[in-house]
């Protein structure tokens, strides 16, 4: 039987400003941790709402927010903190954070969503347990010094321990059965393991070596129709513990085009999160 689910809506204040958001939840009560989901120019929370992310995120034990941004969505009122293209302050994400209790949470952003996720993720004293960003933009204002500097908080154990008796199963470099793929930067060699093992911690001699975990995982995603996510791509890559799942003929909304490729290589990811 499919794990029980929670969800509501409603609005936070956010800068003196009202945002809107959706929220999913296992039907338990307890979830692993936090997942913030962002949107592009053209949707809204309402597109994980009826793509079935939230509910697919709540299903695995997470609790999955999405929030319409300002001028987006319900929150069509609210005022952007910047011009469309350019760097919002770390701070506004921080104050939705603080406003939903969300705690440290892993954020998915695509495309506009950058322009927020992206001062964010790289803000001095900022720590994300991991980051997913879907081909969005202002990923050149972001200077090298700044990628590699991405620090991790790391999920709590009590909390892994529910999911000790899990057994995924992954192929880094290849999925045979989906249109997808996970690109290392190295040799492509097919590989599957279970357990609880964090994705590049393979026994393999073509693999990369472990990173340190003080550095952000980051799933870099996008479709290879997309013009748009290799040029993020060339800059988001400088991230120093990433892996990158391109999906074969989508476009830049990458996830309405694949949308089980986009859930099993999402869930697979938060998975090996530590």
């Amino acid at each position: 039987m499919a794990a029980s689910v929670e969800q509501r809506e409603g609005t936070i204040q956010v800068q003196g400003q009202a945002l809107f958001f959706r929220e999913a939840l296992p039907g338990s009560g307890q979830a692993r941790f936090s997942v913030l989901l962002l949107h592009g120019i053209r949707f809204s929370s309402e597109t994980w709402q009826n793509l079935g992310t939230l509910h697919r995120l709540a299903q695995a034990g997470y609790r999955a927010v999405a929030i319409d941004l300002p001028g987006l969505g319900h929150s069509k009122e609210a005022a952007a903190p910047a011009p469309i293209g350019e760097l919002a302050p770390g701070s506004f994400l921080a104050a939705v954070v603080d406003a939903l209790e969300l705690g440290p949470p892993v954020v998915i952003s695509p495309s506009l969503s950058g322009m927020y996720s992206l001062p964010f993720l790289t803000a001095p004293g900022s720590q994300l347990p991991g980051f997913v960003p879907v081909a969005p933009i202002c990923t050149d204002k972001i200077n090298a010094a700044n990628y590699a500097s991405v620090k991790q908080t790391t999920v709590p154990s009590p909390v892994l321990n529910c999911v000790l008796g899990q057994t995924p199963i992954c192929a880094p470099t290849h999925w045979a059965s989906l249109s997808l793929s996970l690109i290392w930067g190295g040799p492509r060699k097919r590989l599957k393991w279970g357990g609880l093992g964090m994705l590049w911690q393979v026994p393999v001699d073509s693999a990369p070596p472990p990173y340190p975990s003080s550095q952000t995982p980051a799933l870099i995603v996008y479709g290879d129709q997309d013009p748009m996510g290799q040029t993020s791509f060339e800059h988001l890559k400088q991230l120093p513990n990433h892996r990158v799942l391109i999906m074969k003929g989508a476009g830049h909304p990458c996830y309405l085009d694949k949308p089980e490729e986009w859930h099993t290589g999402l869930l697979d990811f938060l998975q090996g999160l530590q």
